[in-house]
């Protein structure tokens, strides 16, 4: 287990063994999910799968707020 501290800007540093296993580089995208026991999970994207996100989600924002959220977490 590593240990990172979060700052007042809500940034935290990867490990850099968990970094290196993750191969996550500078730059990369990474995505987070909140299960329903409080885990956090972060994934490295893709960088052409990242691409592809980072374009859609800039058509969904309509869907994109906390309500929103909410009212779809459990499907």
């Amino acid at each position: 287990m590593e240990l990172a501290r979060v700052t007042a800007k809500g940034q935290a540093t990867i490990p850099k063994r968990i970094r290196d296993a993750a191969h996550i580089r500078e730059g990369d995208m990474l995505a987070f999910d909140l299960d329903s026991n409080n885990r956090i999970t972060i994934k490295r994207i893709d960088p052409t799968v990242g691409a592809e996100l980072s374009a859609l989600q800039e058509t969904l924002s309509e869907w994109n707020s906390p309500q929103d959220e909410e009212a779809w977490r459990d499907l």
